[in-house]
């Protein structure tokens, strides 16, 4: 146990959040306990419990500010065919899923009746579909249109991922070369 120092609460809370983090992004959340992240942190259970009353908090909180993170990542750039844009921004989330498997498979597996979690999977969700339509600018119903297959895609996207995470059959660039792949197709439509 690392030796116990004095932090502000907001220090001691993205602490917590940053030994939470490598936790989960090792071990399966149900392997994960509250005693580690303790330990972890050199602090007692108390403490911790009076940060994050519960293992869900602390994983929506830990999931929550990776999302803001990826969100923060993903800056289209007009000025770049949307294919690369979109690529950048599918290529910033492979790679968190890939250094992060078990914390990804946890909110989409474990924590499916979590609706806490949820409410932060689809809205990471909402945020790229607004990130994609105002690179597309399309307006009216031509943007209520491309919304719904955004949307689809989207998830299409979600669902591979979680199958590479899950079953690794497929390589990162075979789930790349779909996912863009899908979207030419969408765009196409």
């Amino acid at each position: 146990m690392p030796p116990r120092r004095r932090l502000s609460p907001d220090q001691r809370r993205a602490e917590l959040l940053d030994v939470g983090a490598r936790l989960f992004a090792e071990l399966p959340y149900d392997q994960v306990q509250m005693d580690q992240v303790a330990d972890r942190a050199g602090i007692s259970r108390a403490l911790l419990y009076r940060h994050f009353p519960k293992k869900s908090a602390l994983f929506a909180a830990i999931y929550q500010r990776a999302a803001e993170d990826l969100q923060g990542r993903v800056h289209l750039d007009p000025d770049l065919p949307l294919s690369d844009q979109v690529a950048a921004g599918l290529d910033a989330h492979l790679d968190y899923f890939e250094a992060n498997r078990n914390t990804v498979l946890a909110a989409n597996r474990s924590l499916t009746g979590d609706p806490v979690v949820q409410a932060i999977v689809f809205g990471d969700h909402a945020a790229m579909r607004e990130v994609v339509l105002t690179a597309l600018g399309v307006s009216g119903t031509d943007r209520e249109v491309m919304s719904a297959l955004v949307t689809s895609w989207l998830m299409f996207v979600h669902t591979l991922c979680l199958e590479w995470l899950e079953h690794q059959v497929l390589t990162r660039d075979q789930v790349r070369a779909a996912c863009l792949g899908a979207l030419r197709g969408i765009l196409d439509a």
